[in-house]
């Protein structure tokens, strides 16, 4: 043990004195508890040899303690890590205690081991301790692994679904776009009745995929709030009139009472407010057979400093549910039994996405309810209070229309390479008044866009040669080469549905975004609001 003996000089030395054990008491082995320790024990010169190692070396390294003992540490270190050890090494001279070092030494059989260092200079010697992390590092590495697996498997997840989002809107433009103008048609009520059922298919197919959109962005983390101002008053009735038509086809009763509060502006996300209220609506109205549904909405006061509340409660006399099925009432594909899915249809997740949007809102949702004596919903979520916006004198356009009385029908350029699309937005746009130039790709829009002048272009996202960001992009290039001419309103018409795919769309120079599948009234309104937006 002379290097042990070696170590008892300076603050070594004052140190044992002051430990020094009572009169009549045996003197501390320090070398045994050297020799004991299950962490590896090292003492090294200034030039980096090894003097005194504990026997815990021998099981880590496979090496005998004297054919460790003087020989140069760096003889052992991996060659990768040679240099940064070599500069910890030294490091302890000038700062005489570090720690949190790991590097790699090689074993006797040839294979690395991971050790974790603290170090400190006393006089002209070093005493280390290390602990052998091998197993450590190798779960980090694990665990690395797996998250980037787990990390890369959300992503092809989410391109996945954003690319069959796109695959099945495209055809369901179609389907829900013929059938609406056919709608509109003479036909027999034999006739009509069915083409109500493919729209009523068309929109219910329309919102299981939303559905599944939002439960993957949920699951990504990357569902997002967008709080706008908003009239509540004027949004609910609108959604109210939607559910009350349905209501009445099932011959329910269907009631609405507002608070005293519920009136005005309000600073929130009213899209997916809706999309709570009227999941919850859809709901109980699909749950009743007979009997009514009545909601309540109201905004109340904050308490003390805290923000205003809007407080809604949709109550149903349907069938119900026990208290075993409220404990998963809110879990994602949970619905009371198989018996339930298969007599009322639905994914399982609107519930699911409803909490996780009430809660990213700040607020609370929860029911209560007893088997066959119908269910109430409650939701609070804070609301701002906002101050109404300027007046705003341009109004849309009747819903059928896109060119007032008197006023030259639009010029419109739509870029569309789905043939059936381009269909839809010709039956739908040919009665409205407009003028339109059909093209199949994004290139073929840029140059019918060159030399001739439109009011506005409807532009598809994804389409050969070239697609609609590139294409939009190079027409606001023209028009930077044009002085004094006025920007041309865009608005991109999309079956990419997700946030990121509007940013993008607004990014490259679209003044608006409409998702796909896209209704008569939706395509109208927005160019609408595009052409007064260019005027304004």
């Amino acid at each position: 043990m002379r290097g042990v003996a070696r170590a008892d000089t300076g603050a070594g030395a004052a140190a044992t004195q002051a430990d020094a054990p009572a009169r009549g008491q045996p003197a501390p082995d320090f070398a045994t508890f050297f020799a004991v320790s299950l962490d590896l024990m090292v003492i090294r010169d200034s030039q980096f040899r090894i003097v005194k190692v504990n026997q815990a070396w021998e099981s880590a390294l496979g090496y005998t303690m004297a054919e460790l003992e003087g020989r140069p540490m760096l003889e052992f270190v991996h060659p990768d890590d040679a240099a940064a050890t070599r500069d910890q090494m030294q490091r302890v001279a000038v700062e005489r205690d570090v720690r949190g070092i790991i590097n790699r030494y090689r074993r006797k059989d040839g294979a690395y081991r991971y050790f974790e260092w603290r170090a400190r200079q006393e006089g002209d010697l070093v005493y280390g301790v290390a602990r052998d992390v091998t197993e450590r590092i190798a779960l980090e590495a694990q665990m690395a692994a797996a998250r980037e697996d787990a990390e890369a498997a959300n992503k092809a997840k989410s391109e996945f679904l954003a690319n069959m989002s796109h695959e099945i809107r495209t055809p369901l433009n179609g389907v829900i776009g013929v059938a609406a103008a056919l709608a509109k048609t003479e036909l027999s009520d034999a006739q009509r009745e069915m083409v109500e059922l493919v729209l009523t298919s068309g929109h219910t197919l329309e919102r299981v995929v939303s559905d599944l959109l939002d439960f993957s962005k949920i699951e990504a983390g990357r569902l997002e709030i967008d709080p706008q101002p908003f009239d509540l008053r004027a949004e609910a009735d609108a959604l109210f009139e939607l559910y009350r038509l349905r209501a009445d086809e099932k011959g329910l009763g269907f009631a609405v009472e507002y608070g005293p509060g519920a009136a005005g502006w309000f600073c929130g996300d009213a899209v997916r407010i809706k999309q709570v209220l009227g999941n919850l609506v859809s709901n109980a109205i699909k749950f009743t057979t007979a009997g009514e549904v009545r909601t309540r909405v109201d905004v109340r006061p904050g308490d003390r400093d805290g923000p205003a509340q809007l407080a809604f409660e949709v109550r149903d006399t349907g069938i119900g549910f026990d208290k075993e099925t409220a404990a998963r009432l809110f879990q994602r594909f949970s619905q009371a039994d198989g018996s339930i899915t298969r007599r009322f249809g639905g994914t399982g997740l609107g519930l699911s996405i409803c909490q996780a949007l009430v809660e990213l809102m700040g607020g609370t949702i929860g029911a209560t309810s007893e088997p066959g004596a119908g269910a109430a919903f409650r939701v609070a979520i804070p609301l701002a209070p906002q101050a109404a916006p300027a007046a705003d004198t341009a109004r849309a356009a009747p819903a059928d229309r896109v060119a007032s009385a008197g006023a030259a029908a639009p010029r419109i350029l739509l870029a569309e390479d789905h043939e059936i699309n381009r269909r839809v937005v010709e039956l739908i746009l040919g009665p409205a008044g407009a003028v339109l130039t059909s093209v199949v790709n994004g290139a073929e829009a840029v140059a019918a866009f060159e030399p001739d002048a439109f009011d506005l272009v409807l532009m598809d996202m994804q389409m050969p040669v070239m697609d609609g960001l590139a294409a939009t992009r190079a027409i606001r290039r023209l028009e930077a080469g044009r002085p004094g001419a006025a920007r041309t309103p865009i608005v991109m018409l999309s079956a990419n549905a997700m946030r990121h795919h509007r940013e993008e769309a607004v990014a490259a120079g679209a003044d608006l975004h409409l998702a796909k599948p896209v209704t008569a009234a939706a395509l109208l309104g927005a160019i609408s609001q595009a052409l007064e937006l260019s005027i304004g």
